[in-house]
């Protein structure tokens, strides 16, 4: 019962950020781009005032896994290089907090590719 629990709030945080997004699409001219650097720039400012981190200890993967936890995890990387090596732990501490995310990425990506090919479109 647990565990059926936390997959819920999983899901549910998980869809009212896809919601909000869509929303933002539907409802204004913001293109795709723009609302992800909007909610990658939101999950830093929340987790930079540590405020993300509740909604992650309470939905799990929910919260961690949108481009709002990814910029909780910049936000979180710079702050700890920040404390520990000053202005340039600043700039590395996001990369090296991110890094296993961006390297899983751009290896998918690279595979996905070796397997397809673009096709363009017929009218």
């Amino acid at each position: 019962m647990v565990a059926v629990l936390m997959y819920l709030k999983a899901f549910l945080v998980g869809g009212i950020i896809c919601a909000i997004a869509e929303l933002i699409l539907i409802k204004t001219k913001i293109t795709p781009a723009r609302i992800l650097v909007l909610f990658l720039m939101f999950g830093a400012v929340l987790g930079g005032f540590n405020i993300w981190t509740y909604v992650v200890n309470w939905a799990g993967a929910g919260a961690t896994l949108p481009i709002i936890g990814f910029g909780n995890s910049l936000a979180k990387g710079a702050i700890e290089g920040a404390t520990s090596n000053g202005f340039f732990g600043a700039l590395g501490g996001g990369l090296m907090a991110t890094s296993a995310g961006i390297a899983v990425s751009i290896g998918l990506s690279y595979l996905v590719c070796l397997f397809s090919s673009s096709k363009t479109k017929r009218n």
